[in-house]
């Protein structure tokens, strides 16, 4: 075990050989290179299924034999200053390991089909294998030094990867987006970690706790002042990376790269560092209660604000980014009260769950670009979609699966992890406590809007030929008006369509109501599918995707299938302890925590509540979004709605109007950043400017000039008479003299 453990040194570089591969390939034989360029996804699934192995390796014999090991060597060693590198492997670095890997590996499998077509295939790869290196690096780094070098190559790399298609300005747009926000966060983590040098003087995580423990605890040597400053700043790493309120703003944007980044980077990883930052440093922030209190409200505002931004988005790539702030919030909400065992449980679920969901959206917009054409506003457009389950049914399928995982169904694996968070947070604080469980309804609500709104009813794309006509007609998918891009008015019409007989209510219409997806339960267009081949002159339809792509999907499913069943645990009626808990052991013991005992009956009283809630949002998203009602029903749902009180239907126009205009324009957030930091910052900089131009170099250039008209006045001053200069003299001594004079005689 000591071998195994003393070569873990391995795990951060091995997938560092591919880049450097490809780049010295690139260097020296460009064109060779490019004609065999997907021979390259080879090794780098390989390389990284070898860090794999290891890394399960590892995580068998902590299991086992529950141990912690540490090895740093020397960089800098002076009489004052100490640094030294390293590595560490405990549960914490094995479990992010284990995810980094695992769904990295099924992501570079899709991608070799995802990205065939792309230009950039090997600096696709390249890029990723050294993201991969990078987290790799940072969940090993056994001090904050090692973290922070780390942490901006991570950053660095997620810059690369978001702006991967720089030559669309929106992708470099969000790419600079991503990275400006990101540096708020931080530089706050490097003074956090400054600030902390300063208090304990070492960046070594087993000395920071116990130096600091035992100062603010015992002798209660440090201002705790700034100590909570410090740690403050710490966690503003966090905020930022971790896509938490308010530095969460670059999160949906970042979806303008390639789908396959999004399953990695802002599913399971990137994201992840926030989460692993906290996690690393509970046993520094649980000795500040103000901090843990910081971090439980910051959790469960992210938690309520990403839920209800996913409400009314359209883009299925964003409404997922949305999800998973919301999510990534249950873990950091889990963490702020002290549930260290279900934070990172729930971090394990939502990563195959999520990675499930974003590769099956990647697969869905795969198949809608032949469609739609190129256009990631259109391929990734739910409004353009629907009825892709009778062309896509394994991923439809697949997509199902993670859909039920996110919204906390039994017995899938999200389930598991959530259920416990939420019994947790209860125990912690009723209020944060009924938030999470509200949110839990939003979660199954939007999940199953997005899954009806994909999958359901009929398709509703535009069908275009090659001589640029349009076959069908656009229908829009809004509960809350029709499509477009302003908000929706306050009168709209509502109306439905019937099959089976046209004069049968086909254009009914009143004011003050919404256009309830013409309707959104049945989606009866009568549009014709033809898209036209160019060389067959057959029918094109979405399709399934390829097996390279499909196979990652199947292997996620089952993992989201049964990866809950490590964090089974009922007391000792089922097992003495479940492998999670065994497997935390270490940590657990440095956080002073132990894992709680749950029987069955305590289990299923808890768990129905949150079940409850969920079908309950599920059947909301069904009313309104599913395909399942007759003509006859949904002529019964509008003649109900019709019957309202006129002011009550005014009230509740108004009401889901607020409510969609706050979905869609993203809570005003944007907006709001915009006036005050990009417009504020560019009206201070226009004002130094002004500043720095009529004052700072009006001075300077009116003593230049001032200085340049007395040479020109003194010059002809001079004429070289000396009875000019006596003159000159006796007249400014007369002139003088009178204005002594006169000043004495008035006084």
């Amino acid at each position: 075990m000591e071998r195994t453990y003393q070569y873990a040194w391995i795990i951060p570089f091995v997938p560092l050989l591919v880049t450097m591969l490809i780049g010295l390939e690139l260097l020296l034989n460009p064109t060779a290179t490019k004609n065999i360029r997907r021979i390259w996804a080879f090794p780098t699934v390989l390389l990284l299924s070898i860090v794999m192995v290891f890394s399960t390796k590892l995580a068998i014999q902590q299991i086992n034999g529950s141990s912690i090991y540490e090895y740093l060597w020397s960089w800098s060693i002076t009489s004052d200053f100490s640094l030294e590198f390293g590595y560490l492997i405990d549960p914490l670095t094995s479990i992010m390991s284990i995810l980094i890997t695992t769904v990295g590996i099924m992501v570079l499998i899709y991608s070799d089909n995802y990205m065939s077509h792309d230009r950039g295939y090997l600096r696709f790869f390249a890029y990723m294998s050294f993201f991969n290196t990078a987290m790799l690096g940072l969940v090993t780094s056994p001090n904050l030094i090692q973290i922070h070098i780390f942490w901006e190559l991570v950053g660095m790399c997620s810059y690369l990867l978001i702006g991967f298609w720089f030559t669309r300005p929106i992708a470099a747009n969000a790419c600079q987006k991503a990275f400006v926000t990101n540096r708020v966060g931080d530089f706050g983590l490097l003074l956090g970690i400054l600030g902390f040098y300063l208090i304990t003087g070492s960046f070594e995580f087993q000395d920071l706790f116990e130096i600091f423990n035992d100062s603010i605890i015992n002798n209660n040597e440090i201002n705790s002042s700034f100590a909570t400053l410090c740690a403050f700043l710490l966690f503003l790493g966090a905020v930022a990376k971790s896509a938490q309120f308010p530095l969460h703003v670059w999160l949906p944007d970042a979806m303008e790269g390639p789908t396959p980044i999004s399953a990695l980077i802002h599913a399971a990883t990137m994201v992840a560092a926030g989460i692993f930052l906290v996690a690393r440093l509970l046993p520094l922030f649980i000795a500040i209660p103000y901090i843990m209190n910081i971090i439980s409200l910051i959790g469960v505002i992210t938690v309520l604000l990403g839920a209800t931004l996913a409400l009314a988005q359209r883009d299925i790539k964003r409404s997922l980014a949305y999800s998973t702030m919301s999510q990534l919030g249950y873990i950091m909400l889990a963490l702020g009260i002290g549930s260290y065992r279900a934070a990172l449980f729930h971090l394990i679920t939502h990563a195959y769950s999520k990675a499930l969901l974003f590769l099956g959206s990647g697969s869905i917009i795969h198949s809608m670009e032949p469609i739609v054409g190129y256009s990631p506003a259109k391929s990734q457009n739910m409004v353009l979609m629907g009825g892709l389950t009778k062309y896509m049914p394994i991923t439809k399928n697949n997509f199902f699966l993670g859909t039920l995982s996110l919204c906390g169904i039994p017995p899938l694996a999200c389930f598991w992890s959530k259920d416990e968070i939420l019994n947790d947070s209860w125990l912690y604080s009723p209020i944060f406590a009924i938030i999470a469980f509200y949110t839990a309804g939003l979660t199954a609500f939007y999940m199953f809007r997005m899954y009806l709104l994909t999958f359901e009813g009929h398709l509703r794309s535009h069908f275009q030929n090659y001589s640029g006509h349009t076959n069908s007609s656009f229908y829009s998918i809004s509960i809350w008006g029709q499509e477009g891009s302003k908000p929706v008015s306050s009168n709209l019409l509502l109306t439905t369509r019937n099959n089976n007989d046209k004069s049968s209510f086909s254009n009914c219409s009143f004011s003050n109501t919404y256009k309830i997806a013409g309707y959104v339960r049945t989606m009866r267009s009568s549009f014709s599918t033809h898209f036209l081949n160019k060389d067959s002159h057959t029918l094109l339809y979405p399709h399934e995707s390829d097996n390279t792509m499909l196979f990652p999907l199947l292997i996620l499913s089952i993992f989201t299938l049964f990866v809950g069943c490590i964090g089974i645990h009922f007391g000792h009626e089922v097992m003495e302890v479940d492998i999670l808990s065994k497997w935390l052991t270490p940590s657990m013991k440095l956080l002073h925590q132990n894992s709680t005992d749950e029987d069955w009956y305590q289990f299923l009283t808890n768990a129905f509540y949150s079940v409850s809630i969920a079908y309950f949002g599920i059947f909301i998203a069904s009313v309104l979004y599913g395909s399942v009602y007759s003509d006859r029903q949904n002529l019964y749902l509008i003649n109900s709605f019709a019957k309202i009180d006129s002011k009550m239907r005014i009230r509740l126009e108004q009401i889901i109007n607020v409510i969609y205009n706050w979905s869609y324009n993203r809570g005003y957030i944007d907006v709001c950043y915009e006036k005050v930091f990009i417009r504020g910052v560019r009206g201070l900089a226009q004002l130094a400017h002004s500043f720095d131009r009529r004052v700072i170099d009006g001075v300077t250039n009116g003593i230049g000039v001032a200085s340049f008209f007395l040479g020109e006045g003194i010059k002809y001053i001079g004429g070289g008479r000396i009875s000019s200069y006596l003159f000159l003299y006796l007249a400014c001594v007369s002139i003088v003299l009178l204005i002594y004079y006169y000043y004495n005689f008035l006084n």
